[in-house]
């Protein structure tokens, strides 16, 4: 039918139909041609030539990278990415303003790394002799372990947020059990929002101890120098109680009334998840990372009259800040073999971001590195009459992971928590529970299947 009208307007009005078809034709035209340099300008922007060289260009999600150092040296750096890449070079990309009287001339310009710049084939720069390295450009370059440690364990100074600020804290949180699981241990350096003396921070440490079911708690406080605290975390002392990083190993000294003793934690490289933020409304965020996903305790704490060894015992330790008025949370850890599971999620107040729409993560990781993760998880949780749960179902999802963590709540400790107390809305205050017990792992990962049993740990919240 339209093939038959064609040919009668053609046959009525030839002159008509040719120049509407030559016109159809070259618009057609200069549409394909348009795409088409659409797509090559596309391409050319993302091309690692002209970014600097190298085959490959790796960018953050929403910009630059927050945490390059440690993928250079924690992602890019493990056994199985290392035999592939012949040389990483991180750059920076900024805009430089050239002001004479009332002239201003913006200048993009990109700094790097000159060695690696150089290695990468930058077009730019190769045959330019006299850039080279500087201490601080191989030190940056060539971390080491303990260095990336150091850098994702730093503390923040308070956002100048003032509608917020009375909320915020920041601590470190280790835990350890011992083989058999008799004696577990949760401790907690704390630094929260200023102190009424200028410059300082109120700070606190808490020990909790089980030992057979049974639960006690240990703690003293302080304030810290905020200058100090800032430029020498997570190396910090609070009320006599002292962390400090050294290499791989973190040392930890209690001082606390009716416990004291010492403590070390000894990371392995690869096994840390960097530094992750979130953001709302206002200025409010909540930050997380987990330096030590599955490290080793030895030690011994003096409680009493009691000497408590740990000798080679399972440890952990992650770091938290932002914050916290009206914030709860879900949270899970467990190890097995070579791989450390962690997964979690925040619950922000209603306020400053829809809870709801608050992804959940699930990250695995091995010796070599980090093998997996997800922000595709569902965490729920079992009560049964209980007010507390008796377990937790947690199932993430990616296009390269597929596993369920099934927990068995066998131990429960509840603690009242002033600091995440929604003071603007009046009886929702919540308790705060941390569980141990058994996990059953199922799934894959990669091409490695899972399929263990092992013991872990959960946090979560209740009404009070």
């Amino acid at each position: 039918m339209i093939f038959r009208l064609a040919l009668r307007s053609l046959a009525t009005r030839p002159v008509r139909t040719t120049v509407l078809a030559c016109g159809f034709g070259f618009g057609i035209a200069i549409m394909a041609a348009l795409l088409g340099v659409g797509q090559v300008i596309l391409e050319q922007a993302h091309s690692p030539a002209l970014a600097g060289g190298g085959e490959v260009v790796i960018g953050g999600r929403f910009g630059s990278l927050d945490s390059a150092r440690f993928l250079m040296s924690s992602v890019l750096g493990s056994p199985d990415f290392a035999r592939r890449a012949r040389v990483v070079s991180p750059s920076k990309s900024a805009t430089m303003y050239l002001i004479k009287n009332d002239t201003t001339i913006p200048v993009s310009v990109r700094g790097g790394i000159p060695s690696l710049e150089h290695a990468l084939g930058d077009p730019e720069v190769t045959g330019v002799t006299d850039w080279t390295d500087t201490d601080g450009d191989r030190a940056w370059a060539h971390p080491a372990p303990g260095d990336t440690l150091r850098l994702i364990d730093r503390f923040h100074p308070i956002p100048n947020t003032p509608e917020f600020s009375a909320s915020w804290a920041e601590w470190l949180y280790f835990n350890g059990r011992t083989s058999d699981g008799r004696v577990r241990f949760y401790l907690t350096f704390l630094v929260g929002p200023a102190s009424p003396a200028p410059g300082r921070r109120v700070a606190g440490v808490r020990l909790q101890l089980e030992r057979d079911g049974r639960t006690t708690n240990y703690s003293g406080g302080g304030d810290v120098d905020e200058a100090t605290l800032i430029a020498t975390a997570p190396d910090l002392e609070i009320a006599g109680n002292r962390v400090t990083l050294s290499g791989l190993r973190y040392q930890i000294d209690l001082a606390l009334p009716g416990a004291s003793g010492r403590l070390t934690l000894d990371a392995a490289p690869g096994q840390s998840l960097p530094p992750a933020t979130i953001r709302g409304a206002r200025g409010w965020l909540t930050g997380y990372t987990a330096p030590v996903l599955s490290g080793v305790v030895n030690g011994a704490l003096t409680i009493g009259r009691d000497r408590i060894a740990f000798d080679r015992a399972a440890g952990y330790h992650d770091h938290n800040w932002g914050f916290w008025e009206g914030v709860r949370w879900q949270w899970g850890q467990v190890a097995h073999d070579d791989l450390s599971i962690v997964y979690g999620r925040v619950f922000p107040p209603a306020d400053v971001a829809d809870p709801d729409r608050m992804p959940g993560f699930l990250g695995v990781l091995s010796a070599k590195g980090p093998i997996g993760f997800s922000t595709n998880v569902t965490i729920r949780e079992t009560s049964e009459g209980s007010s507390a749960p008796t377990g937790l179902a947690v199932h993430a999802r990616s296009q390269s992971t597929d596993i369920d963590l099934n927990f068995t709540a066998e131990e429960s400790v509840r603690t009242r928590m002033g600091l995440t107390a929604p003071s603007r809305l009046p009886g929702r205050a919540l308790d705060f529970l941390q569980l141990g017990g058994e996990y059953r792992v199922t799934g894959h990962v990669g091409d490695r299947q899972l399929d263990f049993t092992a013991r872990g740990a959960a946090e979560t919240f209740r009404p009070r």
